[in-house]
């Protein structure tokens, strides 16, 4: 029987469709975590306590697993678990990017730097210690410009600003998000051009370095700022085919300009005019459960088909299932309490609707970005055009009434 480790962080949404798909393929599991409390509690022996904000040490907390009950791959379900399961398949000789080159997927200044040494079209950008002058910075690539954190994902601390006065305040706040969320006051900022046109995320798998794209989602929403929600998440993109040879090739070129050779990417590109830019590029997929649109081969799921590739096993058919998919990731009108969502089964009852998730409890807090650091619930489609699932999210949407209290003293 094959012996996976997955490295589930304590707030990842992913952990069920990992298991699933272990379960799947019949793979013995080791869960690598934070917090014990975080696993199932029939995990036993199985279950690994890790401290995720040291890699070198995690990394060597599962090596020491390993000698007594070998592993035949080790995988990162989430952004703050990729670093972790690199090291530990590097030192335990298993598939495995590089753990430099999955590092620089996490620090946006570094992704920077990688790119611009390849030449890969990218925005213009600035680099904001702590001591920077950003209103100087935000000038010179030019307002309106994004103030971004280089640590966190997911929009967080992500702030358009139209003008140097509104560059400077951006970067206070990004500070105060980053202090939040555990990072040292000196840690950087970038500063970036702001590019507009449409926005894809691109879902992709890499073996011995070869790129095969597993899907290109439209953003049908306009995302302009000032912050950047994320909602509706389209398959397969309605671009025109010479537009996604580009966004294909610039993705490509983004991995290889970063040193990634296994495993699945995740992908932010803008189009602009007919020209490709790429914004960011992730060693892992696609984040929440936003996973549970795509299907593959005969039914596949998007997690056994990463546990396949990093097992050994056939990847026989990457090809999406046939019908257009898609989900929207549920909007946080504001900050404060969340009290009730009405409407679910109105929501549930509209055709081409195939499942709704509420992922915070009820009587929890909930933030709108750019502080939010979960999402409030997901919604998912399928029908026989991207046009189709488009609107039965929108009317589903529409059906929902999410009730937000004041945040509690």
């Amino acid at each position: 029987m094959a012996r996976v480790l997955l490295v589930l962080p304590t707030a990842t949404y992913r952990a069920s469709d990992f298991l699933d798909a272990s379960r799947a393929l019949d793979a013995d599991v080791v869960v690598a975590s934070e917090r014990r409390q975080a696993m199932s509690g029939t995990m036993g022996d199985r279950a690994l306590v890790v401290d995720l904000r040291r890699p070198e040490a995690a990394a060597e907390a599962i090596v020491a697993r390993a000698r007594d009950k070998p592993l035949d791959a080790v995988v990162g379900a989430d952004e703050q678990g990729v670093l972790v399961a690199a090291l530990a398949a590097a030192r335990l000789g298993l598939a495995h990017n590089p753990p430099e080159a999955v590092a620089a997927t996490r620090d946006k200044t570094a992704m920077r730097e990688a790119f611009a040494a390849a030449d890969l079209r990218q925005p213009d950008y600035r680099v904001a210690g702590p001591d920077a002058d950003v209103a100087q910075l935000a000038g010179e690539v030019g307002p309106p410009c994004v103030v971004k954190a280089v640590s966190l994902s997911a929009s967080r601390g992500v702030i358009r600003a139209d003008d140097l006065k509104a560059a400077s305040a951006a970067a206070q706040r990004v500070r105060a998000i980053l202090a939040e969320a555990g990072e040292g006051p000196d840690a950087p900022l970038l500063v970036e051009r702001y590019v507009p046109g449409v926005e894809v995320a691109v879902e992709g798998l890499l073996r011995g370095g070869a790129l095969e794209i597993l899907a290109v989602f439209d953003k049908p929403d306009p995302l302009e700022g000032p912050y950047f929600e994320e909602t509706i998440y389209v398959t397969p993109s309605r671009l025109p085919a010479e537009t996604l040879e580009a966004v294909t090739l610039l993705t490509a070129e983004a991995a290889a300009a970063l040193g990634l050779v296994e495993g699945p990417i995740h992908a932010e590109l803008r189009i602009d005019g007919g020209g490709v830019w790429m914004l960011e590029l992730a060693a892992r997929s696609i984040g929440g459960l936003c996973s549970r649109s795509l299907r593959f081969g005969m039914g596949v799921s998007l997690e056994e088909l990463i546990l396949r590739h990093a097992l050994g096993l056939p990847l026989d058919d990457l090809s999406r299932e046939a019908a257009a998919s898609g989900v929207m990731m549920l909007p946080i009108p504001k900050a404060g309490v969340l009290q009730e969502v009405r409407g679910q089964a109105r929501a549930r009852a509209v055709p081409g609707v195939t499942g709704l998730e509420i992922s915070i409890a009820l009587g929890k807090p909930v933030r709108a970005l750019p502080e939010a650091d979960r999402y409030l619930g997901f919604l998912f489609a399928r029908g026989e055009t991207p046009e189709q699932v488009e609107r039965a999210l929108r009317t589903a949407h529409g059906r929902l009434e999410i009730v937000i209290g004041e945040p509690s003293e």
